[in-house]
């Protein structure tokens, strides 16, 4: 199981708009139910308002993780189109983060905490 770098929450109804759209929905997550005291799990129906995820790859899961519960996968330019122009699907560009530290501080105490006197 793994988690990609990102992903983003459509409703079915909007992904079942692409002309070419197909799912598999044999590999939706299971959900829990409880029968006579006990708690099985059960084939998850898709509806219009079952929620899915895009991937950063493409691949449409039903959850967040990038290689389960994988719903479509034919991933095409003319899906690719659908997404961004649609769907308004966009990666983020996560631009490297450059903390400076501040000027004249070490790793543990200053003066101050140590009780010098000045």
């Amino acid at each position: 199981m793994e988690m990609g770098k990102y992903c983003k929450a459509y409703l079915l109804k909007d992904l079942r708009a692409y002309p070419q759209w197909t799912e598999k929905g044999e590999n939706a997550r299971k959900e829990k139910k409880e029968v006579d005291g006990k708690e099985i799990e059960v084939d998850t129906v898709l509806d219009d308002d079952s929620i899915l995820y895009i991937q950063e790859t493409y691949i449409v899961t039903h959850g967040i993780f990038l290689d389960e519960n994988i719903i479509f996968d034919a991933v095409t330019d003319e899906w690719k189109d659908f997404c961004h122009n649609t769907l308004h699907f966009e990666i983020p560009v996560y631009e490297p983060i450059n903390i400076p530290k501040a000027e004249g501080t070490t790793e543990g105490q200053s003066a101050e905490d140590t009780g010098a006197a000045g």
